[in-house]
């Protein structure tokens, strides 16, 4: 299975995402498992509190797999905005263990949770605009949020990937965990906040779920006009096709 679920602990639920031979990056049909499960385990009392990880050390979430279908629907924006909690509003606290390389839409997931570590080994980075391709996952509007605008421009801007300890002083995560301790930290953390009152840590993180996808549901039109506009460039068939061919893009 792609996605891995099971129970860590009490009320904790760990979700690990498998495509180890991409870097755990995510199809199109991991997208849409994804946004199922988000749908589930947000109605699912026993669950109090959710660690997401992903398979192996190379990778935590590589974002899309560029290699796969890439049109671009109606449909298909709907089911990403939900896997990546782009606008939904999601009443249960989720840490991230970010156990190696986490970037372009596995960044976006990584903005939708609420506790992050890594090990010392993970890079962090938005490469889309090298490739001719639109961060539609929310990068736009959650990242200058979270960090600052001048460290979220400087990242979406040159699409260059930073450190563990950098992404840590940027404050993209909370810590530096060693990579043989960083699932235990999640989990724990995890913990401590399943044992608290679930009525109470649920009506403060839909408060503040809430008030970050009603802002950014109001620039979604615009935010998909401009994307559409980028896909539809020359520079799009371009950046894909060398990413795919492994080199350098020549815009023109």
């Amino acid at each position: 299975m792609p996605l891995i679920v099971r129970d860590a602990a009490s009320h904790v639920v760990l979700i690990t995402i498998d495509n180890q031979a991409k870097r755990n990056a995510m199809s199109r049909e991991m997208l849409a498992e994804l946004a199922a499960l988000w749908d589930r385990l947000a109605c699912d009392p026993a669950c109090r509190a959710i660690v997401i990880t992903g398979a192996g050390e190379k990778g935590f979430c590589a974002g899309a797999d560029i290699g796969g279908d890439l049109t671009a629907s109606p449909e298909m924006a709907a089911t990403i905005n939900r896997s990546l909690l782009k606008t939904s509003v999601f009443p249960k606290p989720i840490i991230a263990a970010v156990n190696g390389d986490c970037a372009g839409g596995g960044v976006e997931l990584l903005l939708a949770t609420d506790i992050r570590a890594a090990a010392p080994h993970a890079r962090f980075g938005l490469p889309e605009v090298r490739f001719a391709i639109y961060p539609f996952g929310g990068a736009t509007v959650k990242l200058v949020e979270q960090i600052g605008y001048v460290h979220a421009m400087d990242l979406i801007l040159t699409g260059r990937l930073v450190d563990a300890q950098t992404a840590a002083r940027l404050g993209l995560i909370n810590e530096v965990v060693a990579a043989d301790a960083l699932l235990d930290w999640a989990i724990a953390k995890a913990g401590t906040i399943a044992a608290n009152s679930p009525a109470a840590v649920q009506a403060v993180k839909t408060q503040i779920s809430t008030t970050i996808a009603e802002h950014t549901q109001a620039l979604e039109a615009r935010e998909q006009s401009l994307g559409d506009r980028v896909r539809a460039s020359p520079d799009f068939k371009e950046g894909v096709a060398a990413f795919l061919e492994k080199r350098k893009p020549e815009y023109r």
